[in-house]
């Protein structure tokens, strides 16, 4: 199967084609698979971080404002009682430093509508910071009637380092109630909970090249090496992610490099705050670029290599080829020889087993080659007959044997041959005489009755005039002459010798009748028919003498035969079997085709057969074995079958029977036989 692959060097080359197309679209094909996979994975990871940081930045936010609110209701509270003792002039300093340090207050200051400091909880004088905020710009609402309350919030203290939240409130006169807390802790916690903690956490992370907060101004919050990024207003891509609250992913290229962006809008208490973005790194993907370009390098290799090994294999296979095919040209010319000649070949190894048997040994012995190969000889002959053609020193010989119940002659010749491992070889010719012997038997059948017929019909002129004149002369006795004594006996004699003149005359005139026979005027006819109508014309004479007769037929269709002188023939087969079978019995005949569009009929009786020392006198003329018979019908069967070029043999074995086997051609010659004397 192998060699059989590699002798077809288009199939090997397209199998290569194919095979190398297969290797690199499955390397592409993974290249592209893995690099959907990890870009479908890496926007996973990065919606479910964008997810994190924008829930915990609103965790965040939310404890600010929860923070910065306490803070805010704390100072407010703590205002309007300083307001209400204020108010009614219940205040000092010393009651103020007491609130403060109960309250655990940084700083309560109360400025008159001048913005001149009044009330103070603080003992030390302070010296103003130079650029910082004075409190008459900050209350001046207050002052001027325009707010009652103002929230301060986180302010940068005015004496010493550190921020403050502040609130102020108004008194009736329009002073300015101020009451402020150390800010540290609400700004410790922005530092460590805010947006610019989280995301230094989120760059911490390896592959994480940005991460930012941003909104349509300007970047509220960053990390990463983060000098500039692309406006949310210049680009499509980022704009409809913040306005479609949409998460979001592109290739993008960020400082010179080429990174997975993920996108997430952050809104906090329905407020839109801006758009988280993230830069991922592409080295995942590059590193499967690089994997990938790999292989298809050692699959270049590779292939490179096949190819070599392919079309190195391919020349010399087409050297072999080229060479094997001379070789078989050879065998094959001297196969088809051994196979069709017209003699059987038969080739024996050097143990006698049939290694070749040609075309003609099949149709001559009627085995298949896979029924004979390896067989001994006598598988296809007899014992007797494959020692006197194997140990017989001759190297031509002629035997008689019996193949499927038929006799035949063959001529065989016998030679020996060594072949390429020194091992001798028996090659035996086997020519079949049998149909020629026939036909010598037949054609010296016919020279005999040529000359007997033309003998007879010269002795029947000669004999026919005095007959005929006897019979006139014993006719007119009878008639004109009576004798006085013994009349009765007289006119039997005379009756008697004149029947005997007629039956001399009958076969005087059936000699006369085989000595100038008719000429054969063939003519087209179903032979189906001619054996019906034989078969409808015997039924009587066979239900007498309780014989069955069969007919099969083989082969169906028209013959060019002389109907009427055939039916004599098949009249003539069945009234000797009927006269030889005589009670109880089977008349079979059977019909086949055979080789060079003839047919073949084989007319057989369960009869007592035909002893072998008369067998070859049947078709004389003038033999026969009846007591009343002329010896003439089998002479006229014959002569029958040879005008219409066929031939008529007998097979019988006494108490087993006779077979009358008849080849003839479908369609004789059209001008056909006119006979001969």
């Amino acid at each position: 199967m192998i060699r059989k692959f590699l002798g077809r060097p288009k199939i090997l080359l397209l199998t290569f084609i194919i095979l190398a197309i297969l290797m690199f679209s499955s390397a592409l094909i993974e290249l592209y698979q893995s690099k959907i996979e990890l870009l479908e994975l890496m926007s996973e990871q990065a919606h479910s971080l964008l997810e994190s940081l924008t829930i915990a930045s609103d965790n965040a936010l939310r404890v600010n404002d929860y923070l910065e609110k306490t803070y805010k209701e704390r100072l407010l509270n703590n205002a309007n009682l300083i307001k209400t003792l204020y108010e009614d002039s219940k205040i000092s300093d010393s009651f103020l430093q007491d609130i403060a340090e109960k309250n655990n207050i940084y700083r309560i200051n109360i400025f008159n509508r001048l913005g001149r400091k009044i009330y103070t909880s603080h003992a030390r004088e302070h010296f103003d910071l130079p650029d910082k905020t004075t409190p008459e710009r900050i209350l001046e609402p207050i002052f001027a009637g325009l707010m009652d309350t103002i929230i301060i919030g986180i302010k940068e203290a005015r004496y010493e380092p550190g921020f403050r939240y502040s609130v102020a409130l108004a008194a009736r006169d329009r002073s300015a109630i101020i009451v402020n807390l150390d800010a540290q802790e609400l700004i410790e916690y922005r530092t460590k909970s805010g947006f610019g903690v989280l995301l230094r956490r989120i760059i911490q992370n390896p592959g994480i090249v940005f991460a930012a907060l941003q909104d349509t101004n300007t970047i509220l919050a960053a990390s990463g090496n983060v000098r500039q990024l692309e406006a949310i207003k210049n680009s499509a891509f980022l704009d409809q992610a913040l306005n479609d609250s949409l998460f979001s992913t592109r290739i993008a290229t960020f400082d010179t490099l080429e990174i997975f962006e993920a996108v997430h809008p952050f809104i906090h208490q329905n407020v839109k705050i801006g758009l988280f973005r993230l830069g991922i790194s592409l080295d995942p993907v590059t590193a499967i670029n690089t994997r990938i370009y790999r292989r298809l390098i050692i699959i270049s290799v590779v292939l490179f290599a096949i190819a070599s090994i392919m079309f190195t294999i391919i020349f010399v296979r087409q050297r072999y080829d080229l060479l094997r095919k001379q070789y078989q040209e050879v065998e094959t010319y001297s196969s088809n020889i051994i196979h069709h000649v017209s003699d059987a070949i038969i080739v024996l190894d050097e143990r006698h087993g049939i290694k070749i048997f040609n075309t003609a040994a099949q149709r001559l012995f009627g085995k298949a080659v896979k029924d004979v190969l390896s067989k001994p000889l006598n598988h296809v002959l007899s014992n007797d007959s494959c020692q006197r053609i194997l140990h017989k020193a001759t190297s031509m010989q002629q035997i008689e044997c019996t193949i499927k119940r038929q006799k035949k002659y063959f001529l065989i010749s016998k030679s020996t041959i060594s072949d390429s491992n020194e091992m001798e070889n028996i090659i035996l010719v086997i020519r079949d005489l049998t149909q020629q012997r026939k036909m010598e038997a037949q054609i010296q059948r016919k020279e005999r009755l040529s000359a007997m017929g033309e003998l007879a019909s010269g002795v029947a002129h000669e004999i026919r005039n005095p007959l005929n004149t006897i019979g006139t002369i014993i006719q007119q006795l009878d008639k004109d002459f009576s004798p006085s004594e013994n009349h009765e006996e007289y006119h039997k004699l005379a009756q008697l010798v004149y029947q005997e003149v007629r039956r001399i005359n009958e076969t005087v005139q059936d000699f006369l009748n085989f000595s100038r026979p008719e000429p054969i005027n063939p003519g087209r006819f179903s032979l189906q028919d001619l054996f019906n109508y034989l078969k409808q014309q015997y039924s009587t004479l066979l239900q007498e003498h309780k014989i069955t007769m069969k007919i099969n037929l083989k082969w169906h269709g028209e013959v060019f035969w002389d109907r009427k002188q055939i039916q004599q023939v098949f009249m003539n087969l069945i009234q000797n079997a009927v006269d030889a079978i005589d009670q109880n019995g089977l008349i079979a005949l059977t019909v086949n085709s055979a080789a060079d569009n003839e047919l073949e009929i084989v007319f057989s009786d369960n009869g007592p057969g035909i002893d072998e020392n008369i067998r070859s006198k049947i078709f004389n003329l003038y033999y026969t074995t009846k007591p009343k018979g002329t010896g003439i019908g089998l002479s006229i069967v014959q002569r029958i079958i040879y005008e219409h070029e066929g031939i008529i043999s007998v097979e019988s074995t006494a108490g087993k029977g006779t077979r009358f086997i008849i080849r003839l051609p479908i369609s004789i010659n059209q001008k056909g036989t006119t006979g001969k004397n």
